[in-house]
């Protein structure tokens, strides 16, 4: 008899109940400079990162904040860093959103980044919830969010 990998050789199937899908505990992105990046990010999260730290293993330095609900979010400076900018268009990260829990608290959020000097679009309205979207130093797209009321 042959067998697939990860399939039984015999007739005996085996279900695994798992718990419910993990949340997300961190995000990390790759930004050109990491001090004016932890400066903006520092500002924008009124809080200082809880470390900075060169990692030998991955040949990269990281600052990591920590939000709300045990989250962290990550700034990475590689030592052999890419050339073209960030484009949500292309593989990989489209945007990163943080969680609000209606639209007065969207309308608070685009308050803040108006008295930032963060430029930002307008809260834009949808049948899944609302959003208001900006970028950070590199243009990475970001976004405050809040589900439908």
């Amino acid at each position: 008899m042959t067998s697939t990998p990860n399939q039984p050789t015999d007739d005996t199937t085996k279900e695994t109940t798992m718990p419910e899908f993990p949340g997300i505990t961190h995000i990390a992105v790759t930004v050109t400079d990491l001090a004016r990046s932890t400066a903006w990010y520092a500002e924008l999260f009124d809080s200082a990162p809880v470390l900075d730290e060169d990692v030998d293993a991955g040949a990269f330095h990281h600052t990591v904040f920590a939000l709300g609900g045990g989250q962290l979010f990550g700034l990475h400076k590689h030592q052999e860093a890419g050339a073209a900018p960030f484009d949500e268009h292309s593989p990989g990260l489209d945007h990163v959103a943080f969680s609000c829990g209606d639209r007065a608290e969207l309308e608070k959020w685009g308050s803040r980044l108006d008295e930032l000097g963060v430029v930002h679009g307008d809260i834009v309205d949808a049948p899944y919830g609302s959003g208001l979207s900006f970028r950070d130093p590199d243009g990475i797209a970001l976004e405050f969010f809040a589900p439908p009321s």
